[in-house]
């Protein structure tokens, strides 16, 4: 018998199964490769939501773990995935110094505002107000992560490329039973996918849609994230991620004409270099209303779990709630009702 069975290889998925398998636990995967959030994502660790300078709850001991967990990974992995780059608020007035000075002044931001405004002005962007910068913060290249992660799984013997038929999930006294399979339990960790599962499918995960340029522009020579209406994510050889938009309607991974307009027109806003596209990629955010997790068990089966809506901040989230989620079942540890799916089941 393994001790789980997860449904779902994205950043939640791989952030539970390594939490289990660094407790000496077997897991099996299973993914269709039907969502592609995490794969396109942005993969950008920050602390700070620089559109109200304000604080994230838990910042400090997510940022912590963060550190650890990719670390760890990347020694077993072989590969680098943690890019430690600091993120720079381009300012568009004087009220927002202002405003930055403030923040900083508090205690949960304190140790993430720097108070040294960054005068450096890089060719091709305009920034007559100068920037603030963000300490404590980096990327995680989400592409190589996914891929080289399914490589070891499929290594071990631990994944299965197979669609989950939940209509072959068998409840038994010692746990549960999916085909030939016998584990202790299941841990639900799709993403937007959650809407095909019929155990958890009432819960209220919302989706948003997010679109994404590569670019290549020979000038910019970025060594830092630039957040200004959008974000510039330096990957080397003069190429950079940029994005993203926001859709709550259309629920498809297909790349459109109308979010390729909107970053086209944000890009020329902020750069004054020329730049190609190199690629336009597109993802559905698993986004709940709320804009909290959603973990916790099923409210009549107790060997089926779920691990959800990690929304647009999945590298820093992942491991911190993969965490929260194997301490509630394996040790009792109560959930914070904010996070717990129980606050939607009266």
């Amino acid at each position: 018998m393994i001790d789980y069975i997860i449904v779902g290889s994205g950043l939640a998925g791989i952030s539970f199964a390594e939490t289990a398998l660094q407790q000496g636990m077997k897991v099996l995967v299973f993914d269709n490769d039907s969502q592609t959030s995490t794969r396109i994502a942005g993969g950008i660790y920050n602390p700070v939501i620089l559109k109200r300078f304000s604080g994230l709850a838990q910042a400090q001991g997510q940022i912590a773990l963060l550190k650890e967990f990719y670390a760890r990974l990347e020694e077993k992995l072989g590969l680098k995935l943690d890019y430690k780059m600091p993120v720079l608020r381009k300012f568009a007035s004087i009220e927002e110094q202002n405003n930055w000075f403030v923040a900083a002044d508090k205690i949960t931001l304190a140790p993430f505002l720097s108070t040294k405004f960054v005068t450096f002005k890089y060719h091709g962007i305009d920034s007559p107000y100068d920037y603030g910068k963000v300490l404590q913060t980096g990327y995680v290249d989400t592409s190589v992560l996914f891929e080289g992660y399914q490589h070891y799984l499929e290594k071990q013997g631990w994944l299965v490329r197979d669609t989950f038929d939940y209509s072959d999930i068998e409840l038994t006294d010692e746990g549960v039973t999916y085909k030939d399979i016998k584990a202790r339990k299941i841990v639900f960790a799709e993403g937007f996918g959650l809407h095909s599962n019929p155990f958890f499918n009432d819960l209220p995960l919302d989706g948003t849609k997010g679109e994404l340029l590569i670019i290549k522009a020979p000038e910019l020579k970025l060594d830092a994230i630039v957040n200004a209406s959008i974000f510039i994510l330096p990957l080397g050889n003069d190429h950079y991620k940029v994005g993203a938009t926001y859709e709550w309607y259309d629920k498809t991974n297909t790349v459109t004409e109308k979010g390729k307009v909107e970053l086209l027109e944000k890009i020329q806003e902020t750069l004054t270099c020329d730049f190609e596209i190199i690629a336009h990629l597109a993802g559905i955010r698993p986004t709940v209303k709320d804009r909290k997790a959603m973990l916790g068990t099923h409210p009549d089966y107790s060997n089926l779990h779920i691990l959800n809506g990690l929304g647009t901040r999945g590298v820093m989230l992942g491991p911190y709630m993969a965490r929260i989620l194997w301490e509630h079942i394996e040790k009792g540890v109560p959930l914070e009702r904010e996070i717990d799916i129980r606050r939607y089941y009266k």
